[in-house]
């Protein structure tokens, strides 16, 4: 099938039957027409085509630190869910949290004519800025908030402030943090900022709280740190983590040192992955809106695209949280 076989039997130009697949003005007579003829044959411009004639590609890109990670699979659903309701396909890129990765994705995704790109940031770098001040499509950012950049990112630092003031609720006075490398803003320096200000803000010394940085996001390594920690700590009674997969192996530990989490010690991480609500006790953390994060990420590009690159507030949005309080605390 080609434009002039839709147009013939429509009973109408190729020129309209073009308009029609590229969203230009249109009767509504006319447009029916077309629809009719289109979802009765199942015809679909060649993309391949349309490229060529106009210079436009309805593909997105969306680069991820971690395609195992729970969070980026809730984003980049939410992301897809938007993109096909209005036909854009998703190409994806793994940077496994590789930094020169990262640069090369943005590079070969404008290479290959994306209309946009969509990045789910880790590391803000100065190679990074420059990349994306040079990048010649709209840009993206979840989860770190990039000045100069759209973004769309959670409140690290009310939400983790939140959580250990629920903590300090529950009579926990001695409490320590395993974190996450600070090169990353949003779960390394917020996160640990927020617990500090729920300490302050109790009277107590944030800056002094024991900590340890772990190596990756892991149950080992939340293991490891725990573990460390209670050498360090011995009379620590609780203890937040950077997220829940840290968590349970700090849980792990604890359960080996025969504390008892929730009785004796208050645990919590950040997350809400569906093992901690099943496991007892249920570990208290916080529910970002992953999804709604991707989806308020492809709604911008789209904007940004649909205003074809005209200059305008750059749009940063911040989303909510809820703390999921149960038994470990």
């Amino acid at each position: 099938m080609t434009i002039s076989d839709i147009a013939k039997m429509a009973g109408v130009s190729s020129a309209a039957v073009s308009r029609y697949l590229n969203g230009g003005p249109l009767s509504e007579q006319k447009r029916a027409a077309i629809h009719e003829v289109v979802e009765k044959t199942g015809y679909r411009p060649d993309t391949a085509a349309q490229t060529l004639r106009t210079g436009k590609v309805n593909q997105v890109g969306v680069i991820a630190p971690s395609i195992g990670s729970q969070s980026v699979g809730q984003i980049t659903a939410g992301i897809a869910s938007e993109l096909d309701a209005k036909s854009y396909l998703m190409l994806l890129g793994n940077t496994e949290l590789d930094a020169q990765r990262e640069l090369g994705y943005l590079t070969a995704m404008q290479r290959n004519h994306v209309a946009g790109i969509i990045l789910l940031g880790s590391y803000y770098t100065p190679q990074l800025a420059q990349a994306l001040k040079n990048c010649r499509v709209p840009v993206v950012v979840t989860g770190q908030r990039f000045q100069d950049v759209a973004c769309v990112y959670n409140d690290d630092r009310t939400a983790a402030r939140e959580l250990a003031q629920r903590m300090l609720d529950h009579g926990r006075k001695r409490i320590v943090y395993i974190g996450g490398t600070e090169r990353d803003d949003a779960t390394g320096v917020q996160r640990r900022e927020g617990v500090q200000d729920a300490l302050n803000a109790a009277g107590l010394n944030g800056e002094q709280m024991p900590r340890i940085c772990c190596n990756a996001f892991t149950m080992e390594e939340g293991q490891r740190c725990m573990q460390e920690l209670l050498v360090r700590c011995p009379d620590l009674d609780g203890v937040v983590c950077v997220t829940d997969t840290v968590a349970f192996g700090a849980m792990r530990a604890l359960r080996e040192a025969g504390r008892h989490v929730g009785q004796d010690v208050g645990l919590a991480g950040v997350g809400d992955s569906w093992a901690g609500s099943m496991m007892e006790p249920g570990l208290a953390t916080v529910r970002f809106y992953q999804k709604q994060v991707g989806q308020e990420a492809a709604r911008i590009l789209l904007q940004m695209l649909e205003e074809n690159g005209s200059s305008g507030p750059v749009r940063q949005v911040t989303l909510g949280y809820q703390i999921m309080e149960r038994g470990s605390l």
